[in-house]
């Protein structure tokens, strides 16, 4: 028998992400000399600060069965692995952007990076939506999919506009 996970700690793990995105953008910023390059990070960090409030506010409109607990935890331990599962899983916040980005990147480079990050959150996600029983709200997965979709969309419309330029 395999781990079942509720529709509430897969949103509890989609806000974790965006934090650690948030914080990820902003560590990138710091080691940016361009101040429109810097700029961009910043609000890319403020939007994924607007996604995380999106989630949360998406788990508050949750049913009493999709936040039940799957198993018996006392200690609330599963809450602990959900948030270090999150915590290394995309966007990890071990690992300083700043030893990942060597300043010399371009731009295009930046969000190139950002976006394969956010490919692979929805990749973990489409994953992890088999662990979601219907009942627990398997369908509020797909509603966190598709704003991670937008994530893309918009890092690439950015990404074009960097060719551009």
């Amino acid at each position: 028998m395999g781990i079942k996970y509720n529709a509430d700690e897969i949103f509890e793990m989609a806000e974790q992400m965006e934090r650690n995105g948030a914080k990820f953008y902003r560590k990138a910023a710091e080691a940016c000399s361009s101040v429109k390059s810097r700029q961009t990070l910043l609000d890319l960090a403020a939007m994924e600060d607007e996604h995380e409030k999106t989630f949360a506010s998406m788990r508050k409109n949750l049913t009493a069965q999709e936040t039940a607990q799957t198993v018996f935890d006392p200690d609330n331990q599963a809450a602990l692995y959900l948030q270090a599962f999150a915590d290394g899983h995309v966007f990890d916040v071990k690992e300083e952007p700043c030893d990942r980005l060597t300043g010399r990147e371009t731009m295009e480079e930046v969000l190139r990076i950002a976006i394969g990050l956010e490919r692979d959150s929805i990749a973990f996600y489409l994953g992890i939506k088999a662990s979601v029983p219907e009942r627990l709200g398997r369908d509020k997965v797909d509603a966190v999919i598709q704003e991670e979709m937008s994530h893309v969309t918009l890092l690439s419309s950015q990404l074009r506009d960097q060719q551009a330029a």
